[in-house]
């Protein structure tokens, strides 16, 4: 069974820094394509940021791009997204989600099989 844990959420003043990890298990994680979306009170769950499992190649919102990084690790089965230059616009409850294989829309959350229980992010303003 697949199981996606995130982690490394927390309260950050504004200019902060987090990283967040999503350690998964139950699944060749090599093969995984990953990503992260966020939703927060009120609103739609939306994309962050997502990272191919065959060559890597990552894609990021927008709004995320400059300050946003995410990353993997197929020895430790994790994925992380580094978050700097946190802004109260920031604080949602964020999500690890997955699929094997390629996905051909990494950006749309309906491309995940599989999905963590969130962590939440809380940046005051």
């Amino acid at each position: 069974q697949v199981q996606l844990v995130e982690s490394g959420g927390g309260l950050v003043q504004a200019g902060g820094s987090l990283r967040l990890s999503c350690l998964a298990s139950g699944v060749s994680f090599s093969t995984l394509s990953t990503g992260w979306f966020r939703q927060a009170p009120g609103k739609e769950r939306e994309f962050v940021a997502a990272i191919t499992w065959s060559r890597g190649s990552t894609y990021s919102a927008d709004s995320v791009k400059a300050r946003f990084t995410i990353s993997r690790d197929n020895r430790k089965t994790t994925v992380y997204l580094q978050m700097n230059s946190l802004q109260p616009e920031d604080t949602a409850l964020y999500y690890c989600a997955a699929i094997p294989g390629n996905n051909v829309s990494p950006r749309a959350s309906g491309g995940y099989a599989y999905w963590g229980q969130g962590t939440q992010v809380t940046v005051p303003s």
